[in-house]
């Protein structure tokens, strides 16, 4: 950082990729019930441990590779036998003297007895928790072919979560961070000014309470702790199932593991090599794309809180925003709910086609005077619950982008890309842009953007969505085409990623080749 900061940017909001399976089980949460309460079964000893790998463990971290794991019996939601285990990384991967971080790690065994080996998984973010992933719902996560034939893993990536994670702002401070409406009008200087002194404050805390973690989080280092999780669970190969941003690991790892590439299967990509103004862009345009799907269905419900045309219906939900924008509801709790909130409620319901209920309950509520709905969605984007924070993914997101995408846009760009969302995502554009808490971030971004080949690695496959509003369909094409081995399969349909949503088609190709390794054709379109 310079010692005189620059005046934060006006730009496109870096809205959260969060995790898939979170965001895909909204409808039960907001039910009160997140998962099926299938009695757990915890073994009486842990299931048991292969030796590490330690072949061509680079000089100085052989005491990392080579490290006895204490794996103790735990539970999960669904049936089987849990184990976990902390597994000490090095923070720094270019020196190991720098210091350690503890990973998280929670493991299914596999059902049949008899494992292929580990199948690491993570469900995206970048923030998110791959341990409570495979915890609360091993199932929805993976699927029962893949739970009969594979240890399953889940882990809190560096900065999440259980492991040694990003801390930042208290749940009041959080709450006026996340929801306190700015006292002047959006887009004027004294807005802007606000927005900054939050992020200052945000930035602040996150480097008082972390630790001295912050440069250190990175995705590069992810992928790096992922092999050391590959050897210390004895596998010679990595075998991996990603989400959404779990796709951006994997590709990384196999950039720079490309020998060690088993089983690779990347679900709603990514694409690294687009800049951080170009994915705020795309997503969205994918994101208004999800919004005219939903309001075409919803159209055809009695129950619908709009009417009319597609184009009627979404010029009445950008009035309701305009109107909140305004004048914002007080919910029950005392926040208010202005266009913002409002709009990640929204976002948080595109996720999944079954959270469309919701969202169109959550408008009608908000079309009433009642807020309270919306404040439901939002909280769950934000994984807050009875005024506290399960997690720490709206941390760790921040922490992982500022370091993982260059802050080297020109002006003519933003407003190039200012104009393509307004011209493209009409509904959402008044509402995407903010000030970038990257700005002001106390340590410069180490990450770049460019195209993966990962040259050498086995098949890869890539699995899009084509109205997937987070990461879309494109993504996945331009991913599946920069990998030599890339392999792409096409799911036909909305909502966010495309193994484990109902498409038979979908999960047989990827079951198939997670366990039998037959590569699906390519251009498989289901």
């Amino acid at each position: 950082m310079t010692e005189t900061p620059r005046r934060p940017r006006r730009t496109l909001i870096r809205r959260a990729l969060i995790a898939v399976a979170s965001v895909a089980a909204a409808s039960t949460m907001l039910t009160g019930c997140l998962y099926a309460a299938i009695p757990p079964e915890s073994a009486a000893t842990p299931a048991p441990s292969r030796q590490p790998d330690v072949e061509g463990v680079p000089a100085g971290f052989e005491q990392f590779y080579g490290q006895t794991l204490d794996w103790k019996a735990c539970t999960g939601s669904d049936a089987g036998r849990f184990d976990c285990t902390t597994v000490t990384a090095p923070l720094d991967w270019s020196d190991p003297a720098v210091g350690t971080i503890d990973l998280a790690v929670i493991r299914r065994a596999a059902t049949d007895g008899a494992p292929i080996g580990s199948l690491l998984t993570n469900p995206g973010g970048p923030g998110a928790s791959g341990y409570d992933l495979i915890a609360q719902s091993s199932s929805f996560a993976v699927g029962s072919a893949l739970s009969n034939a594979y240890d399953v893993i889940g882990f809190d990536p560096r900065g999440v979560g259980r492991s040694t994670a990003v801390r930042c702002f208290d749940p009041s401070a959080m709450d006026a961070y996340l929801f306190d409406i700015p006292a002047d009008p959006r887009g004027s200087q004294g807005w802007t000014d606000e927005l900054t002194a939050r992020n200052r404050d945000f930035v602040a805390a996150c480097e008082a309470n972390s630790g001295g973690i912050l440069p250190y989080i990175t995705t590069d280092n992810a992928a790096r702790d992922m092999d050391l999780l590959r050897a210390v669970f004895g596998d010679s190969k990595l075998n991996y199932l990603g989400y959404s941003y779990g796709t951006f690991l994997g590709a990384t790892y196999a950039k720079l593991f490309p020998e060690r590439v088993g089983r690779l299967v990347l679900d709603g990509a990514i694409d690294p090599s687009v800049s951080g103004l170009d994915v705020s862009t795309t997503q969205a345009i994918g994101f208004e794309s999800a919004l005219r799907a939903y309001m075409a269905d919803c159209l055809q419900s009695r129950s619908c809180p709009f009417s009319g045309t597609v184009d009627e219906g979404m010029a009445a939900l950008g009035t309701l925003l305009a109107s909140v924008d305004r004048v914002p509801l007080t919910a029950s709790d005392g926040r208010k709910l202005g266009a913002d909130t409002l709009m990640t409620a929204i976002i948080a319901a595109l996720y999944s086609q079954d959270s469309w209920t919701y969202l169109s309950t959550a408008l009608s509520d908000a079309l009433a005077g009642k807020p309270d709905t919306a404040f439901q969605l939002a909280d769950f984007y934000y994984a807050r619950s009875n005024g506290a924070y399960r997690d720490n993914s709206t941390e760790a997101f921040r922490a992982y982008n500022c370091m993982d995408y260059p802050l080297d846009t020109s002006q003519a760009d933003k407003d190039a890309a200012d104009a393509l969302v307004k011209q493209k995502a009409p509904t959402i554009a008044p509402y995407w842009q903010g000030v970038d808490v990257c700005e002001v971030w106390p340590y410069p971004p180490t990450g770049v953007r460019e195209k993966i080949t990962a040259d050498g690695a086995a098949p890869i496959v890539v699995v899009g969505t084509t109205n997937d509003p987070a990461t879309p369909y494109e993504w996945s094409v331009s991913l599946a085409q920069q990998l030599s081995s890339g392999v792409l399969i096409t799911r036909q349909g909305e909502g966010h990623t495309g193994y484990n949503k109902g498409n038979a088609c979908v999960d047989k190709a990827v079951e198939t080749y997670l366990v039998d390794g037959t590569v699906p054709t390519n251009g498989l379109t289901c």
